[in-house]
């Protein structure tokens, strides 16, 4: 069964030297023409596209998390992925930084109804529509790796 509620609040959140944790994910699938694709979403106010991402909470791992992400702000469900990495940002609201850690999440199922669905906006992309959308370097840096990762040689072990 799907929760089909959204988390609020930061009572749970993690934190590592004062930075918040942020988890998320870069959603892909392929079409039945083998094409690789990502889906974006657009931000709550509705202006600037990403990838699916929030608060890292004390009750979940970070897979957990990542996972939960992509479902409630972007209504997929999938296998998470090894990870793509760490950045240290810098929150654009609240002028803070922030750690975030990057997944793939190879998207098994799309969801009609989703927590935030009347908040945000879902579009697949193509990687360079979605690097282009997307105003986060450090997504597009996730982005970038995830490429990488799936034109090696060692893609089958990087996935498991």
């Amino acid at each position: 069964m799907v929760c089909m509620v959204s988390r609020t609040g930061r009572q749970m959140q993690r934190y590592n030297k004062g930075h918040r944790l942020v988890v998320g994910c870069i959603p892909y699938r392929f079409t039945r023409n083998g094409e690789f694709e990502v889906l974006v979403i657009s931000s709550q106010k509705g202006h600037a596209m990403m990838f699916p991402k929030g608060g890292w909470e004390t009750d979940e791992s970070v897979e957990e998390a990542a996972s939960r992400e992509s479902l409630e702000e972007a209504g997929v469900l999938g296998i998470v992925q090894c990870e793509l990495g760490k950045w240290r940002f810098k929150s654009k609201s609240q002028g803070i930084y922030h750690e975030g850690y990057m997944f793939p999440l190879l998207v098994t199922e799309q969801l009609s109804l989703w927590p935030e669905q009347n908040l945000r906006k879902r579009a697949w992309m193509t990687v360079e529509e979605a690097s282009e959308a997307c105003q986060q370097w450090w997504m597009k840096e996730a982005l970038e790796k995830l490429v990488n990762r799936l034109n090696s040689s060692d893609f089958e072990s990087a996935i498991s």
